[in-house]
């Protein structure tokens, strides 16, 4: 057992040299050509920024031409509940239990005995607390001290990351009851992807802790299943059933997407009732392959940039 745990030590080393090798480049060198690289090597065509015309191009254009100041409140964990609940409704919310700066800061006794801890700046930053007492804390804190440390950023360019405030926020532990629990591995996430404002189609994460993995399926806004993937497989154990609050979920995406040429709004639909999740403005960082390929032109040609 000790040769397997110096193993895995040795190998998450490596991981971390490796990573920070990778982000002293993208520091160094021009993110444009940075970004040309790994679009090609992830997509395996070359990135057109001059004349976009794939999804995943246009969401590389957006990363570069559209610095819309609010979009990094949006992303921040912490700071889109004010605006959202201000622009949809606070009870839409998810609770918030408390917010630091600094992991060392959390007072665990004044939590409950479930919650979810994340960090506010990046994406998987996530720390699921069903039993306080079961809490492996050195593990914990180490998961949201890296993401502290974190510029998501310098990942793949998302700039709307680059200047918010590295937090951790406590948020109430959710639990669906219903027969959202899809496959009772998790709460469906409903992700609305908004082209200039209009949900053009949806798609479900399901099966996040089942052994198969995570399961990404498109729907059109008439809840039929769309023909292609990206990246991840489609559910194809059995229907996903449409949520009873889908007409609302997507009248209230629309809301938040006024103005925006592209942005996903995620929820969920938990005992009946809808919760907001987060905004997101470059799915899988605009770096995801689709099958087929055609649909990569399909969802290009929704998103328009004329106005930008």
């Amino acid at each position: 057992m000790k040769n397997v745990d110096k193993i895995k030590e040795i190998l998450e080393k490596i991981s971390f040299i490796k990573k920070r090798f990778q982000l002293y480049c993208q520091r160094v060198i021009a993110p444009e050509i940075i970004i040309k690289i790994i679009f090609y090597k992830k997509l395996g065509y070359l990135l057109n920024l001059a004349n976009p015309k794939t999804f995943n191009e246009k969401l590389q254009w957006l990363k570069f031409n559209d610095r819309n100041s609010l979009y990094t409140i949006l992303v921040d964990k912490y700071a889109v509940k004010k605006y959202v609940s201000a622009k949809i409704g606070e009870q839409y919310i998810i609770p918030t239990l408390g917010v630091w700066s600094n992991f060392d800061d959390i007072d665990f006794s004044k939590l409950p005995n479930q919650f979810v801890l994340k960090c506010t700046h990046d994406s998987g930053s996530v720390v699921v607390v069903k039993d306080k007492n079961s809490l492996n804390m050195d593990e914990a804190k180490k998961v949201l001290n890296r993401g502290l440390s974190f510029n998501y950023y310098y990942s793949y360019y998302e700039w709307p990351y680059k200047n918010v405030s590295p937090r951790i926020i406590a948020e109430k532990y959710m639990l669906d009851i219903t027969e959202n629990d899809f496959h009772n591995n998790g709460l469906t996430d409903y992700k609305f992807m908004c082209f200039n404002g209009e949900v053009k189609c949806i798609f479900t994460c399901t099966q996040r802790r089942s052994n198969s993995g995570l399961k990404v399926t498109f729907f059109d806004t008439e809840w039929k299943k769309m023909p292609f993937e990206r990246h991840y497989p489609t559910d194809k154990e059995e229907s996903i059933p449409k949520p009873k609050k889908f007409e609302l979920m997507k009248r209230l995406a629309e809301k938040l997407s006024v103005d925006i040429p592209f942005v996903r709004i995620d929820f969920y639909e938990i005992s009946g009732k809808v919760y907001f999740g987060e905004v997101t403005f470059f799915p899988g960082a605009g770096l995801e392959e689709f099958k087929p390929f055609k649909y990569d032109y399909i969802l290009g040609s929704w998103l328009k940039l004329h106005n930008y």
